[in-house]
C-alpha cells in the first residue's frame, strides 16, 4: 500500500471511528497489493457489531466524503462479527481473500 493510500485509509477509519464502534478495518485489493493505478478504486472491509439501515447510510455518506476530497472511488464491504462467524460467508473466497491480503490500517 503506497503512503498516500495509507493515509486515506487512516482518514476514513478515524471518522468512521466517531460514529460507530470498528471491531475490524482493512484495505484489500490492488490497492492492498500496491499493483493499483491511478483510477482504481479503495476496497475496504469492515466489521461492525451491528448494522442497520441507519448506520449503512453513515458509513456511506463518510465513505462518499472521504472519497470525493481524495478523488478516489472508495468501495465498502460491511460485516457483522456473526456474519462473518455463523454463516455461510465464514467460507466465502472474498472473505478469505480479505484474510490473506488485507491491510489493517
Amino acid at each position: 500500500m503506497t503512503p498516500k493510500d495509507r493515509e486515506i485509509a487512516k482518514e476514513l477509519k478515524k471518522r468512521l471511528s466517531k460514529v460507530i464502534d470498528l471491531l475490524d478495518f482493512r484495505v484489500f485489493g490492488s490497492r492492498a497489493r500496491g499493483d493499483a493505478d491511478e483510477y482504481s478504486d479503495m476496497d475496504v472491509f469492515i466489521e461492525v457489531g451491528a448494522v442497520n439501515k441507519e448506520l449503512s447510510e453513515k458509513i456511506f455518506d463518510i465513505t462518499w466524503e472521504i472519497g470525493f476530497k481524495h478523488f478516489m472511488v472508495i468501495s465498502t464491504l460491511i460485516f457483522t462479527r456473526d456474519e462473518l462467524e455463523n454463516s455461510p460467508l465464514r467460507s466465502s473466497s472474498i472473505i478469505k481473500n480479505i484474510g490473506k491480503e488485507g491491510v489493517t490500517v
